[in-house]
């Protein structure tokens, strides 16, 4: 029997400590790892990867896990990430075998304290593009929405970190792990001495069977250490009508592209809150039966991707205005990075909160939804407030 979202394969761990022993076993380099509220797993090592070629990329996928499948492999998966742009190269592998943990969530030894950032790091912060140039790009976009160019767009700005000697990738990886145990916590090779590394609060798309799940998000503010000033800042957030409409356009989009593929999808009138350690999101949980049962996962996800959350809208135009505006490439940011198993079971979660590691290097991305009604002086602060995941991983700060 295949691995679903439903439980964990038999071989799963399943003792007290069991997805916590995963999380501490992660090597860089070698293994990929992904947590989500369902379940934790752990692949080690590339028996096969899938080739870049000309044929879609989700023929390709299962493409090689048939070929394992009938070499005999035990439930065989592919696991790791997919970039923003369409022509990028993608980072997808059959691990030569996965270990499968329940939820941490769910780990009474997910609650022991995470190790520490390393003593002494030195790390030098560069910002892409400064505050005050980011802030003038978000009006620039503001004008030509209100000119009627296009009604979305999503512009985001990195962190260049540098330090001394090489960070602990599996110190980081427990940090983001332990200070948001309910979402989508991974780490992946995402090219030759790179590794993707993240807490993801978003579900893109989930298939268990004939059953598939959507979270999109849209429309944040972030958490306060003050609880009065915390809920007063959820409670705005619910009623706020640049996010209310922020997030609409992101779940009509969601809608749009996965009801082609349903006997019937049921979208809720209005949004609820999700919390992380920093931020509030703006969220709706889409449900929906599938049509056709050979429909995969990643055929779903890739429907879907790029959605408003991390695009725009219309997509096209704004892909063409992040081009303009942002002085780097996006590389695995805002793609999605998921497994699926040769059924088509899987989950794609969208890459944010996340970095890429190099060497001596991090890269930390964060972005908002810039809409006619946004003000440059929030979305700045906005992404301040998103870079804290990482940057309190780290033990760095701006």
């Amino acid at each position: 029997m295949s691995a679903s979202l439903r439980e964990p394969p038999a071989t799963a761990l399943v003792s007290p400590g069991a997805a916590t022993a995963l999380l501490d076993a992660y090597r860089a380099g070698t293994d990929r790892f992904l947590a989500s509220p369902h379940h934790t797993l752990l692949g080690n090592g590339a028996a096969a990867d899938v080739p870049h070629d000309t044929r879609p990329l989700t023929w390709r996928v299962r493409a090689v896990l048939d070929a394992r499948r009938r070499a005999g492999a035990p439930a065989p998966i592919v696991v790791g990430s997919v970039p923003f742009a369409s022509d990028a190269p993608h980072s997808l592998v059959s691990p030569r075998s996965v270990q499968w943990a329940p939820p941490l969530s769910g780990d009474p030894l997910i609650t022991l304290p995470a190790p520490l950032p390393q003593e002494g790091t030195d790390w030098q912060v560069r910002e892409v593009p400064a505050p005050e140039r980011y802030g003038q790009v978000v009006a620039d976009a503001v004008t030509r929405m209100r000119s009627g160019e296009f009604t979305k767009v999503v512009l985001a700005r990195t962190l260049e970190l540098t330090s001394p000697d090489e960070p602990d990738l599996p110190a980081m990886l427990s940090r983001l792990a332990r200070r948001d145990p309910a979402g989508y916590t991974f780490a992946v090779p995402s090219g030759p001495g790179r590794t993707l590394i993240g807490a993801s609060p978003e579900l893109l798309v989930a298939r268990r069977g004939g059953r598939l799940t959507a979270n999109p998000l849209g429309g944040s503010a972030p958490r306060s250490t003050d609880l009065a000033e915390d809920v007063r800042r959820a409670a705005a957030l619910l009623e706020s009508p640049k996010d209310l409409h922020e997030h609409a356009v992101v779940v009509d989009a969601v809608r749009k592209a996965l009801a082609p593929f349903c006997t019937c999808l049921e979208v809720p009138e209005r949004p609820t809150l999700m919390r992380t350690a920093a931020m509030w999101h703006l969220s709706t949980s889409v449900t929906g039966d599938l049509a056709d049962p050979d429909v995969t996962s990643l055929e779903l996800a890739s429907a879907l991707h790029p959605t408003p959350a991390v695009c725009g809208t219309p997509t096209e135009v704004a892909r063409a205005v992040i081009a303009e505006s942002e002085p780097f490439d996006r590389g695995p940011y805002t793609g999605m990075v998921g497994w699926q198993d040769a059924d088509g079971d899987g989950e794609w979660v969208v890459t944010i909160r996340c970095a890429e590691a190099a060497g001596r290097s991090l890269r930390l991305f964060a972005g908002a939804g810039v809409v006619a009604a946004s003000a440059p002086e929030a979305e700045t602060a906005e992404t301040s407030a998103k870079f804290r995941t990482f940057l309190d991983a780290v033990g760095a700060s701006l």
